[in-house]
């Protein structure tokens, strides 16, 4: 008998799975604090990470053989800024994320330091979400704190340190902070040097199933588990989420419609796309993929549902079942993919004295599945071939939305029977870490909906219309 442990080290919990080598035995979570110290700030205390993952272990593992957990792996939130003392303690709680603090340094290194200099160095333009714009913030704000620190890493990152004592990340995670080389997968020295830091303060580079280290005495004897537990480094969010569902192959593709939207698409070769804002990172398979994000998914249809028709987010609203002219431009919070504008807003087009609500409520899950397939677009213009994919998120439980977006798409769209996405993902790379691939025994898939050729069609002519809102809209700022 073998059994490994996952941790997602979340942005509002932590969670933590339990599988042997073919079957899901349990789960379970914990939540903690998020910080807004200021508009537009997200901090958390890295040490609440730690503590919470130590309690869900304790649960997780009560009543099993404990002398059967071979390893631990991890699956985390990407970017956070996380710096520690000489003593290993945070100097300052994580930024997160979704901070927007480093508007001015973002600017900085996309338009001063120059977009071309960041795409050859690192494979990315510069976000206010990555790593090194926060960085900069903490050098030009508070450097004291920039002095002091010792230790930079990334938040599961941390958790893996303190449960092993050895400084480790992985690739996946490490090409999102903007001062890794993604293309030859280690540091970047011209981007460490713009950023004032030594390469001795970074965590050693690994893939993400390999094991770095084994369990300290200390959390061994906590737990109850024994030294020998293996400490896989893991991945990143969305590429352990990849693995849980299977997205590894040249093409493969995997589709989020949670509160943000996301599409990871799997590829042999590394390739940036020079011209728009779509992420190139390395996967946690040794592979490389791309990754979009729409910000507002599943969070704009939240919006219309609960604070334009007053209704309860959990009703069936019902969306009109047809053909309609209205359009819905996603962009309620600015956007990230593929267009990297934090002031544009979302637009309604198409109105007239015969609209219905329901048309509207339709426009709204059209607009979300048009921004998707508007990347996805961008992505096949880089040379992959892109024929199905899988979906997950909170948003497939409605599953007109799901047709909608096979129709818009024009490929096949596969539910996965396993819904666990990072999680599910870092169990698989701890087992692959001791040398063991479990992973056929999770990629079933439960459903797959096909297209409608006529919708499709529709949708192609449709789909033109909508690419005319964001230039329009972003005059109107």
């Amino acid at each position: 008998m073998n059994f490994y442990i996952g941790l997602d080290v979340g942005t509002s919990s932590v969670k933590a799975m339990l599988t042997d080598d073919s079957s899901i035995i349990g789960s379970v979570s914990r939540d903690y604090p998020l910080s807004f110290p200021n508009p537009g700030w997200s901090e958390q205390n890295p040490e609440d990470w730690l503590s919470e993952s130590i309690s869900a272990v304790e649960e997780l593992t009560a009543g099993i053989d404990k002398s059967a957990v071979r390893a631990i792996s991890f699956s985390g939130q990407m970017h956070g800024l996380v710096m520690l003392d000489k003593d290993d303690k945070p100097i300052r709680p994580a930024i997160l994320w979704n901070d927007g603090r480093s508007e001015k340094q973002t600017a900085f290194l996309n338009n001063e330091t120059g977009k071309e200099f960041l795409l050859e160095k690192t494979g990315n333009i510069a976000f206010a979400g990555f790593t090194a714009p926060k960085l900069l913030w903490v050098y030009e704000n508070e450097p004291e704190n920039f002095a002091k620190a010792e230790r930079i890493c990334l938040p599961k990152d941390y958790v893996a340190y303190m449960l092993s004592g050895v400084f480790a990340t992985d690739t996946s995670d490490a090409a999102g902070t903007l001062y890794f080389d993604t293309a030859n997968r280690c540091w970047s020295a011209e981007m460490l040097e713009l950023l004032h830091i030594n390469e001795n303060k970074l965590p050693k580079v690994f893939e993400s199933s390999e094991a770095v280290g084994c369990l300290k005495k200390e959390y061994a004897e906590k737990l109850g588990l024994s030294q020998d537990v293996k400490i896989v480094i893991g991945a990143g969010d969305n590429a352990a989420s990849a693995i849980g569902t299977g997205t590894v192959n040249d093409g493969d593709c995997n589709i989020s419609l949670g509160t943000s939207g996301t599409v990871f698409v799997c590829s042999d070769k590394f390739n940036c796309d020079k011209e728009n804002a779509i992420h190139a990172f390395c996967s946690a398979n040794g592979k490389y993929h791309y990754l979009a994000c729409t910000l507002t998914a599943a969070s704009s249809q939240k919006w219309w549902i609960e604070d334009i028709l007053k209704a309860d987010y959990g009703e069936n609203i019902a969306a009109f079942e047809g053909r309609s002219d209205v359009l819905f431009l996603p962009y309620l919070m600015g956007e990230r993919s593929p267009v990297n504008d934090t002031a544009v807003r979302g637009v309604f087009a198409g109105l007239s004295m015969n609209t219905k609500r329901e048309e509207m409520t339709l426009a709204v899950l059209e607009g979300v599945a048009f921004s998707l397939k508007e990347n996805i677009e961008i992505i096949k213009s880089l040379g992959v071939d892109i024929s199905k994919s899988k979906i997950c998120g909170g948003g497939t439980r409605n599953k007109f939305w799901v047709k909608l977006c096979a129709d818009i798409l024009g490929i096949d769209i596969e539910i996965p029977e396993f819904e666990h996405g990072g999680v599910l993902g870092a169990c698989i790379l701890a087992a692959k870490g001791c040398g063991n691939d479990i992973s056929d025994a999770f990629y079933a898939v439960k459903e797959t909906v096909h297209p409608d050729k006529a919708m499709n069609e529709f949708y192609e002519k449709k789909y033109e219309r909508y690419l005319k809102l964001y230039p329009l809209a972003k005059e109107l700022k």
